[in-house]
């Protein structure tokens, strides 16, 4: 039988009846899943026995459930784009781009391409392994938890889900309680759409998730902050489950040498404060000559102006800080700065409203250059040449993602071969993270393992060696019996020897 077909009929169970989740009502009437010790661990034992049923390992069942996720985001799109508008203000144009077609393009790019990722991956072979079936197989890990934050909080949840899915995991989904529009319906839509003894969706705060990491997973993927991430790590470490981790930093666009002036500016404004600045990937900080300052200041204003309007606060098309507490927190940051606001700075605590903002003169070890800043703030940092850029660079974390704009291609060349950071992009910003083949993920401090398309499927597959073997050839496996001799010897490692490997066939 051939071993691909092998695979997909293992665990080829009859779908059960599907039991019901137990729902309390929250104040807005959405149903959410209410979390004590006990109820986790009848979630955690019905998706563990689901899995052990086989259920989710056929392709037709995978490909199903995706198909059903799809179905599950293409019919609610405007109560999400509602949802997303009540947690951060979000434009409907916005919500669509960031939230619903990043996820929908990588649903479509993973059904496409399910069947050739399932696929075993047959090796090269040397002369003592010439008549052996060597081959990787891809088979899913388990029951995976993954852990989502608030800034996308449909992306950021429901993608690496994607993937989870089509390696042929059950899943459990824990939305960010700060989005809470967001994170209660998806509490309400999952279980109507996808098979509940294989997926569920666990809501609550940070009690809530700390209960929840007391079980035992077989990969745990978390979006968020680093200091989260060490009490994730923590947990993790008792059951030794593996993780991935996605988190951010200050991520530089520096600007080197000749540049189309107002592109850049258009393109750092559109990435810097697209959904106010709440992104892992927008540009922290800009590096750049003074010169190179004193020129795009204006074209930044002239930016703002053509996207916003003279009066950003009154412009739908701008996002609002999360929640009271962020708020707060840039504005301290804002307010203990020892730049210069050259752009904005105009706020209402009430709405949770920062006007896209500028800060130059800013110095290395200012308070905007400590933590990842995560809104509307923008400091500029000046350096006066490459080598001084690369090496503020370098002398830092890694970055999430790292950008260079500058018409001298050896000049970009040089950034990305002398740095190291999740991913990069020249003459332009955030833009990369949207092609479903390329991996996205941090390095260092930003985070490590990646996902989307082929790389999502392979974060949540085990990468198994196999090798079937038969019954000939057992004169050259003689050689490796006892009694030793260095004649044996000999024949064992020419036998061995990858100058006699052969084909994968």
């Amino acid at each position: 039988m051939c071993i691909g077909r092998l695979f997909h009929n293992l665990g080829a169970a009859t779908e059960k009846t599907l039991s019901p989740l137990s729902f309390s009502e929250d104040s807005g009437g959405n149903g959410v899943w209410s979390g004590s010790m006990d109820s986790h661990s009848e979630v955690v034992e019905r998706l563990r026995s689901a899995f052990r049923s086989g259920v989710t390992v056929p392709e037709q069942f995978r490909r199903t459930q995706l198909m059903k996720l799809m179905s599950m985001l293409k019919e609610n799109e405007e109560k999400f784009v509602v949802a997303l508008h009540k947690d951060l203000a979000k434009p409907r144009f916005e919500a669509l781009l960031s939230e619903l077609d990043i996820v929908t393009n990588d649903l479509h790019h993973t059904i496409s391409n399910l069947s050739s990722w399932m696929q075993p991956e047959y090796v090269e072979k040397n002369l003592a392994t010439k008549f052996d079936d060597c081959f990787v197989q891809r088979q899913p890990l388990g029951v995976v938890l993954i852990i989502g934050t608030w800034n996308y909080p449909l992306q950021l949840l429901i993608l690496p889900m994607v993937g989870a899915i089509a390696a042929g995991n059950c899943v459990i989904l824990k939305p960010s309680e700060v989005s809470t529009a967001t994170d209660s319906l998806i509490a309400e839509l999952v279980p109507k759409y996808l098979h509940q003894d294989c997926f569920a969706v666990i809501s609550g705060g940070a009690e809530e998730t700390k209960a929840l990491l007391k079980h035992r997973f077989d990969h745990i993927f978390y979006t968020g902050s680093q200091n989260v991430a060490r009490s994730i790590l923590q947990a993790a470490s008792v059951h030794l489950t593996p993780v991935t981790l996605e988190l951010g930093g200050k991520c530089p666009c520096f600007i080197y040498g000749q540049v189309n002036i107002l592109y850049a500016a258009r393109r750092l404004v559109w990435a810097k404060f697209f959904n106010a600045g709440q992104s892992c990937v927008a540009p922290d900080y800009v590096l750049c000559s003074t010169a190179i300052r004193d020129a795009i200041l204006p074209a930044i204003r002239q930016a703002l102006e053509e996207f916003y309007g003279k009066e950003p606060q009154k412009c739908p098309d701008y996002s609002r800080i999360v929640s009271p507490q962020h708020w707060t927190r840039l504005m301290e940051m804002l307010g203990k700065t020892s730049g210069k606001v050259v752009i904005g700075g105009e706020s209402n605590q009430e709405e949770k409203y920062i006007a896209p903002t500028v800060v130059v003169d800013v110095a290395e070890d200012d308070v905007l250059m400590g933590e990842e800043i995560f809104g509307p703030i923008l400091p500029i940092l000046t350096v006066e040449s490459l080598e001084q850029g690369i090496s503020f660079i370098t002398s830092r974390e890694k970055p999430l993602a790292l950008y260079t704009f500058s018409d001298d291609s050896s000049a970009v060349k040089t950034v990305m071969e002398k740095t190291s950071s999740g991913g990069f992009c020249s003459n332009d910003s955030i833009i990369h993270m949207s092609l479903p083949s390329l991996p996205f993920g941090g390095v260092g401090a930003s985070g490590f393992g990646c996902y989307h398309g082929r790389f999502g499927f392979e974060t949540f597959s085990h990468r198994r060696a196999c090798m079937l073997r038969g019954w000939a050839l057992e004169r050259i496996n003689s050689l490796r019996y006892p009694p030793y001799s260095d004649e044996r010897l000999g024949w064992l490692r020419w036998t061995t020897s990858p100058k006699f490997s052969c084909s994968i066939m």
